[in-house]
Order: C-alpha cells, then structure tokens, then sequence
C-alpha cells in the first residue's frame, strides 16, 4: 500500500492508496517479471513498433507535452522528443529501468486508476497518451474520466490498441513465442474505445488504422503497408488502430460581450476594385473586436488604391491594407494572417460568392467551441445558376470524397475559400510546416492538412453560394485540377504512406 502526504490548508494530510483488485495484481506481476525481457521481445518484432512510434509522432506536435499512462520502459515516450514527458506505470520494475533509460523524463510508478497515485503529477499536458493500456484497465470509463485533470481545451488523448479480428493471430503468435506474453486484456474495436471515450467525456476527432502486415516479411511488409493498407475498404483489415479526441464541449454557451474573442477577416484580393467597398458595407459587426485586412495581389485594375480609399472613408472600422510580396493566395494568407492580432482568423474572398453576411455563422462556430478550424461549403444548399460551372462542381466533389478520405475526416467542399480558425492554432500549424513544406499555392491545403495533423475538431458550415458581381473567376479548371491531382498524391504521401 502507497501512503502520500499531501499539504491541504497547511495541514499535512495523509492520504492512502487504495488497494490493487486481483486483476490489476496479475498484470502487474506479469510486467514485473517481463521488464528485464522487453528488450528482446522489442527488437524481435522492430518493425511494428518501429512504424507503430512513426505514427505516434505524426500524431504528436513537435515541442508538445505528453503523459503516457501505462509507460513500460518509456521508449515510446522518448521518441516522441516531448518538452516535458511524465510516464506512469503500475509495475515498478519497469519505472526503475525506464528511469535508468530515460532520465531526463519523468516517471512514476502507480495505479493510473486510482486518484491518489495520479495525484502525484503535476500539471496539465498537451497530449496523453494510452498505448495499448486501455486493454488492462479495470474500468476504462471511469480511468478515461480521471485523465480530464491534466487536460485543457487543448488537449489530445490518444489511444492506440489492436483490432480484435487480429486476436487470433495474436494469441497464435505468442503461444510459439513470437511475441510478447500479454495476460487476459479487454476486447475493444475503435467503435467500442470511441463510445467509452465519449462516455468519459472525450469527443473523438480522429480515427485511423496502421499495419496491415506487422512484420518486415522480406521487405514486402513495408511495401504493403505504404501503399495498400490505408486502402478504403483494407485498411480496417490492419492490426494497429488509433483514436484522438479531445474534451467534449458539453455546452455551447458564448462568453460576455467584453470577453468575446477579437477577430481578423482576411480579404485576399487581386483585380477585384469593384468588390472591395461591398465587402465592407455587408460586413456585419459580429463581435466587439474586428480587425479586416486586405492584402493586394499586384492588380491591374486599381485594387490597392481603392484599398486604401476604402480604408480612409471607413475610420470607424479597424482596416489594415497589405501589398503582396509573392503571387498566389496562399502567399496572400500567409501574410495577413502573420500580420493578424484577433485571436481567430477569417477568410473571406474578395470575389464575395460567399457572402459576407454568413461570417457570424463562422464566428459562433469557433467561438462556441463547436469546432476548431471552420471550413465553408457551398454544396449544401442549391447555388445561384451562374455560380460554379458543371465541371468545377463535378472536380469539388470528387476532390471533397478524395480527402475526405486522406484526412479522415468528413469533408463536402475543401475548395471554399472561407476557413476559421484560432490565431493559437494557426501558430502551431507554422510551427510545424515543416512536415508538409511550402507546397500549396491555394492557401486552402496548408490550413487543412495542418488542422487535420494538429488533430483539431474540423466542422463545417454551409453558405448560400453566390454569382459573382464584379470580374471574371481566377480559377483555371484544367491548370488547377492538374495541382490538385498533385496535391492528392502529394496528401497520400504525407498522410498516409509512410
């Protein structure tokens, strides 16, 4: 039995541990007596493990903070490179080598089901993680539901585990000795992990399915996993699968006026003079702090002078006008959005298809906490006829199904050029713009894939698509369709064969 002692109103407290069940006895003297064997166990079957730690720190933001509960020797934990990393384990053996392995990480050795032995870390985290634990706990709801007290908002809980089609398998394989002995664990499907984390007060955000052949099987193994295991209708065949969520938002309530998050509306525009005042007349004033940006494309029809006149004949609104360095929208976002103080990021098109008057709709979806990157669709409700020719309609929906897929995550319309998100959020997409590079010339397809690696809640909001009134489109179907093909392979390679 574990005793603590705790300082309450000055008064040390002590407080006990409570007794382990049975089964909690079992596994932790099954791990006890594995600890000095892990690491042949490891290297044995390197290549799941190896792409089973790939995926993680794909999931995991670079510098971010990690709790694992259920750390073993803390490899895993290691390699997620995280700016403060805590561990808790429930057999001591395996704290005291993790300890010798990793000492610039945090460890503890407890029941992460019991409150007393959590309450010995400090703090809260960006990510937590369960690899494979959930499988050994007693009460998965209730252990899930202890885990709020190191979440924020912010927070990502992770659970991985296998797929119990592969039981069989798996028991096949350490009855010969192939694998590590794992003792009596929970039977769980995603289905199963999602409904306990939403019972637990934990909203799932993402799902996906890794490792259709877990081992190196003459260099095939690796082959096949790249490339045909994240295959629709294959991939749930995989023995890996994962699940993100975040803290459920139980109640959408919007803050008082004075606490109301500041917003910045982007107004990307070349060769749109006659839209630039519009935008401005229609736009409703839909939170106390609004800051509107234009950024110029380097126009020939006088855009930026009408900028500026825009912005001397409006003083009571807060504008900013930018000229663009470089060409595309994406440079065009790039800038403003640098150059943006509101705590959420708006675009708005200069073209004004999407109106402006359906901003609010964006502006309560966020700052509701509803969603966490807002993307417009204009496939929802009919269109004006002039809006969006047959062909461009047939490429959004079948681009909309291709990364619906990518993404996991369900998408009618990525091309509408209104997205919201938090200026926080945007600053970690930055942040980590390495993984993807400067490949998108859109501006659309950096914020999206970003969203989606960042494991943020992606909602989207239908808008009333309409003609446009001044210039003609910049859109060209077949140059751009052939980028978005690009852009498709360009996805499968970031997103899901590595």
């Amino acid at each position: 039995m574990t005793v603590m002692t705790l300082e309450h109103d000055n008064r040390p407290e002590t407080v006990e541990s409570r007794p382990l069940s049975p089964r909690q006895k079992a596994v932790r003297s099954l791990f006890e007596t594995l600890a000095p064997q892990v690491d042949r166990w490891a290297s044995r079957n390197s290549a799941f493990h190896d792409a089973d730690r790939a995926y993680l720190r794909f999931l995991v933001p670079d510098g971010a903070s990690v709790l694992e509960i259920g750390c073993g020797l803390g490899d895993t934990l290691a390699f997620l490179q995280p700016s403060r990393g805590v561990g808790i384990d429930l057999a001591p053996g395996m704290i005291h080598r993790a300890r010798e392995r990793h000492p610039y990480l945090e460890f503890h050795a407890g029941n992460a089901e019991d409150p007393t032995d959590l309450a010995r870390i400090e703090g809260t985290f960006d990510v937590i993680l369960l690899s494979d634990t959930i499988g050994f706990l007693d009460d998965c709801e209730e252990t899930l539901r202890l885990l709020h007290r190191f979440a924020t908002p912010q927070t990502r809980i992770i659970v991985s585990y296998h797929s119990r089609a592969w039981e069989p398998i798996l028991a096949w394989a350490e009855s010969l000795g192939l694998k590590m002995p794992q003792g009596q664990h929970n039977w769980l499907s995603t289905a199963d992990t999602m409904n306990l984390l939403d019972l637990a007060g934990w909203e799932p955000v993402r799902r996906e399915w890794r490792q259709l052949v877990p081992r190196k099987a003459f260099g095939l193994g690796t082959l096949v996993n790249r490339w045909i295991a994240p295959l629709p209708g294959i991939r749930r065949l995989c023995v890996r699968n994962y699940v993100v969520a975040r803290p459920a938002v139980t109640e959408a309530v919007m803050a008082a006026p004075e606490k109301l998050p500041s917003c910045t509306v982007l107004v990307p525009c070349r060769n749109e003079r006659g839209n630039i005042e519009n935008a401005i007349r229609r736009l409703p004033r839909f939170c106390p702090d609004l800051e509107v940006i234009y950024v110029e494309g380097n126009s020939k029809d006088n855009t930026y002078e009408e900028c500026l006149r825009v912005r001397d004949a409006y003083p009571d609104w807060d504008i900013k006008v930018l000229k663009q360095d470089g060409k595309g929208k994406g440079d065009a976002v790039r800038k403003g959005f640098n150059a943006a103080r509101g705590d959420i990021l708006m675009i708005l098109d200069a073209d004004l298809t999407v109106p402006p008057e359906s901003l609010p709709k964006f502006y309560q979806a966020i700052a509701s906490g509803k969603g966490e990157f807002i993307n417009g669709t204009r496939l929802v409700y009919p269109m004006a006829d002039q809006a969006m020719r047959f062909l461009n309609w047939v490429a959004n929906r079948t681009f909309a199904q291709i990364f619906s897929f990518l993404l996991n995550t369900r998408f009618t319309d990525t091309l509408c050029g209104t997205k919201v998100l938090r200026k926080r959020d945007y600053d970690q997409i930055v942040a980590n713009r390495h993984y993807f590079g400067d490949f998108d010339p859109f501006g659309d397809f950096d914020l999206i894939f970003g969203a989606a690696k960042l494991n943020l809640k992606i909602v989207e909001v239908p808008i009333r698509y309409a003609d446009r009134t001044y210039g003609e489109t910049q859109i060209s179907r077949f140059s751009h369709g052939f980028l978005l093909l690009r852009m498709v392979l360009f996805a499968w390679k970031k997103l899901k064969a590595f």
